[in-house]
C-alpha cells in the first residue's frame, strides 16, 4: 500500500479546500482566490473563485523570468516532412506574444472565441497559447475534419476568427485543408470574415482577398502583447466531444482549475521532473493533446514533444523507439491502439533492438481499455512500468491511475488501478444504489468534481445537467460501466451501452474483447451486440489478425468461440467472428464500436445506412458491412 497516495487521496475527499488550496500555491496569481471551492450554486461548482491569473504567463513567461529561458520547451519532430526543430522557452514565449499581437490586430478581444483548425505543427501550439495570453477562448478542431463537422462547431462556438493551415500530412497522404475550410464557412450559418492561414511548403492554398490573411506576413508586422489577467473561472477553451444525438457537446475548461490540476498531475501521476522530456503521442485536436502536449508539460517546466507522424509507417514500427532515443524521452503517454499497431507490424519487437532507450522510464496508456495482452506485450518488451489510466474529454486529466509520483501500487493488468486524488468514484446500480466490491454497475463520481473537470457545456447548462448530472443526482455519470475488485482496484469495462443483454443476462462486450485479445494470432478486436429474435442480443466479434499469420481463419474463429465459452461460459453465446483487414477508428485511434453497432442495427432492421463523414477510413467500415451482409 502506498501511504503517500492514501494520505493524499483521503485528504482530497475529506478536505478538498485544503488539498487543492495547497496545490494552487504552485500557480502564479495576479490576485489570490477568495474561495478555493465555491459551492454556492450547486450543482455548478467553481474552483478558485475570485482568483486572477493567466495560463500563458504560468506556462511561458514565468519560466523565462525564472531560469528556464534557454531550456528547450518544444521539440517538433515530423517524420512526415523530415523536420526536427527545437524551441526554447524564450523562443516560444516570443512567438506566442507576437501571434497574440496578430489576433489583437484582427480584432480579437478578451472573451472572444477563436477556432484553430490545424495539423501537428508548432504554430498550432503557438495559436492556442496566444489565445490564452489575451483571454480569448480557443476551440481546436481536428485538422482535416469534414466540412459539415467544422461548420457545426463554427455555428456553436461563433468565433471571431479562424486559424488554419494549407494542409496536413497523415502518414504518406497530404490533406488540403483550404477546400474543406472554404466549404465549412459556406455551410455555416455563423458568418466568419477573418481567417489566418499558415502556408506550408507542401501545398500553396489559394487566398480570398479581404478574408484570408497569411500567417508569416501578419507575424512580420505584428507587435507583441503582454499577458492579460483573467478570472480563474473564465473559460480557457472549448473542446467538442461526441453527443448521443449527433450534435457535439462543447466541453468548457476553466483557466484556474485547469492549471492547478494539470501542474499537480505532472509530478504526482506521471512522476516527471522539471526539465525532463515528456511525450504525449496524440494530436492537439484531442483532449490528450490539449492537456499533455500543449499545457501540462510547459506549466510544469518540462519539455514537450510535438510529433507529426504515426506509430507505424513513418517509416516503420520502430518510429516511437527512434523518438524516445533521439529526444531522451523519459515518459511516453499514448493510446493502446498505437501499441497494438506496433505489435501487429513487429510482434517480436525486433525494431526496438536498433535503438538505445535505456533512459526511458514509464509508459502510460489511455483512451480506451488496455487489454491485458497488449499490457503484457509492452511490459515484456520495454521492461518498464506500463501504466493504464482512465479519463475523459470532460475531465481533462486522470480519473483513475497508478499515481507513480505518490508511490506506485502493484499493477493489475486490465485495471487503471485506483481513483486519482480528488475523484470519489462509486459504482451504482440502475436505481442509484451503491454496489459492493466485485459487482459491476454504473461508474459515477460524487460531486464536486476536482479542478480542471468541465464546469458546464458551452452556453448550455441544461444539456450539461441532462447529460451528466440528472441520471444520478449528486453524481457525475461517466457513461461507463465497471467495478471495484476486493483490493479496491477499479476496472472500467467500457461504455454502458457496450453491455449487452443475452437472454436476460447482462454481459460486457469489453470482457469478451479482453478474452479474444489473448489469442496469439489476434492483433485487434471489437465485440458488439446485434439483435436476435430469440435471445434479444448476441455478440459478434470483428478481429484483425497479426502480420504473418498462416493458420486458416476457420480454425481461428472456432478457437475464439471456444475461448469465450471457456472463460465466460456458454451463456455468452459467442459464436460469430468476422476477420477483417482493419477496424474503423477515429483520427485519434479509438475503435468506433458505437458506429459499428449502429450500422449492424440498421442492417438487421433492413434500414439504409450512411457512413458518417467523420470516419477517417470509411473503407474499413464498408469492409465490415460487406462481411456482415455476406
Amino acid at each position: 500500500m502506498s501511504q503517500a497516495y492514501e494520505k493524499a487521496y483521503r485528504q482530497s475527499l475529506e478536505d478538498p479546500t485544503a488539498f487543492w488550496g495547497e496545490a494552487a500555491k504552485d500557480i502564479q496569481w495576479y490576485k489570490q482566490p477568495l474561495k478555493v471551492l465555491d459551492d454556492s450554486a450547486k450543482p455548478f461548482y467553481r474552483w478558485f473563485d475570485g482568483g486572477r491569473m493567466n495560463t500563458c504567463y504560468n506556462a511561458l513567461d514565468y519560466h523565462v523570468e525564472n531560469g528556464r529561458a534557454d531550456q528547450v520547451a518544444v521539440i517538433y519532430d515530423s517524420p512526415a516532412t523530415g523536420t526536427v526543430k527545437r524551441f526554447t522557452y524564450r523562443e516560444v514565449r516570443d512567438e506566442v506574444a507576437r501571434f497574440a499581437g496578430v489576433l489583437v490586430h484582427q480584432g480579437v478581444q478578451k472573451g472572444d472565441t477563436v477556432i484553430i483548425y490545424m495539423p501537428m505543427v508548432p504554430e498550432a501550439l503557438i495559436a492556442m497559447y496566444a489565445c490564452a495570453r489575451i483571454g480569448a477562448v480557443h476551440s481546436v478542431v481536428f485538422g482535416g475534419f469534414a466540412p459539415n463537422e467544422l461548420a457545426i462547431r463554427i455555428n456553436d462556438a461563433q468565433p471571431k476568427l479562424l486559424v488554419s493551415a494549407s494542409c496536413g500530412i497523415e502518414g504518406k497522404k497530404t490533406i488540403e485543408y483550404k477546400p474543406l475550410l472554404d466549404k465549412a464557412l459556406e455551410l455555416a450559418t455563423h458568418k466568419l470574415d477573418r481567417v489566418v492561414l499558415l502556408q506550408r511548403p507542401q501545398v500553396k492554398a489559394p487566398m480570398i482577398a479581404g478574408r484570408d490573411f497569411d500567417w508569416v506576413e501578419e507575424m512580420e508586422k505584428a507587435q507583441p502583447v503582454d499577458c492579460v489577467p483573467v478570472e480563474a473561472t473564465d473559460p480557457l477553451y472549448i473542446l467538442y466531444t461526441s453527443g448521443t444525438t449527433g450534435m457535439p457537446k462543447g466541453v468548457v475548461r476553466d483557466n484556474g482549475g485547469h492549471a492547478v490540476a494539470l501542474k499537480w498531475s505532472m509530478k504526482n501521476i506521471y512522476n516527471v521532473k522539471p526539465g525532463e522530456v515528456f511525450w504525449a503521442a496524440s494530436d492537439v485536436g484531442w483532449v490528450v493533446g490539449h492537456s499533455y502536449i500543449v499545457y501540462a508539460p510547459l506549466l510544469y517546466g518540462a519539455t514537450t514533444v510535438l510529433y507529426e507522424g504515426k506509430p507505424v509507417g513513418t517509416p516503420d514500427a520502430g518510429a516511437f523507439w527512434r523518438v524516445v532515443q533521439d529526444h531522451d524521452v523519459k515518459v511516453l503517454f499514448t493510446a493502446p491502439t498505437a501499441f497494438r499497431a506496433i505489435k501487429k507490424e513487429d510482434p517480436n519487437g525486433e525494431l526496438l533492438k536498433k535503438y538505445d532507450i535505456q533512459h526511458f522510464r514509464t509508459l502510460f496508456l489511455a483512451g480506451e481499455r488496455l487489454d491485458p495482452d497488449t499490457y503484457h506485450w509492452a511490459s515484456n518488451l520495454l521492461k518498464v512500468p506500463v501504466v493504464d489510466h482512465w479519463w475523459q474529454t470532460e475531465t481533462g486529466w486522470s480519473i483513475a491511475a497508478n499515481c507513480m509520483g505518490l508511490g506506485a501500487f502493484p499493477i493489475k493488468p486490465g485495471s487503471p488501478t485506483k481513483p486519482a486524488p480528488g475523484y470519489d468514484v462509486r459504482i451504482l446500480d440502475g436505481e442509484g444504489k451503491e454496489l459492493p466490491r466485485g459487482q459491476e454497475g454504473m461508474v459515477v463520481i460524487k460531486l464536486p468534481l476536482p479542478p480542471s473537470c468541465l464546469p458546464t457545456l458551452w452556453k448550455n447548462d441544461q444539456k450539461y445537467l441532462e447529460s451528466y448530472l440528472d441520471p444520478f443526482p449528486g453524481y457525475y455519470f461517466t457513461g461507463d460501466g465497471g467495478y471495484y475488485d476486493q483490493d479496491g482496484y477499479l476496472y472500467i469495462m467500457g461504455r454502458v451501452d457496450d453491455v449487452i443483454n443475452v437472454a436476460g443476462h447482462r454481459l460486457s462486450t469489453g470482457g469478451m474483447e479482453e478474452i479474444i485479445a489473448t489469442h496469439p494470432d489476434v492483433a485487434e478486436c471489437a465485440v458488439v451486440g446485434m439483435a436476435d429474435d430469440f435471445k434479444g442480443q448476441l455478440p459478434i466479434g470483428f478481429v484483425v489478425l497479426k502480420a504473418g499469420v498462416t493458420k486458416p481463419e476457420k480454425i481461428i474463429v472456432d478457437e475464439l468461440a471456444a475461448l469465450v465459452r471457456q472463460q465466460i461460459g456458454a451463456i455468452a453465446c459467442y459464436k460469430k467472428t468476422l476477420v477483417v483487414q482493419r477496424l474503423p477508428k477515429t483520427r485519434s485511434g479509438k475503435i468506433l464500436r458505437g458506429t459499428i453497432r449502429k450500422m449492424i442495427r440498421k442492417i438487421c432492421d433492413k434500414q439504409e445506412y450512411t457512413i458518417p463523414s467523420t470516419i477517417d477510413d470509411p473503407a474499413s467500415l464498408r469492409e465490415i458491412e460487406a462481411q456482415f451482409r455476406g
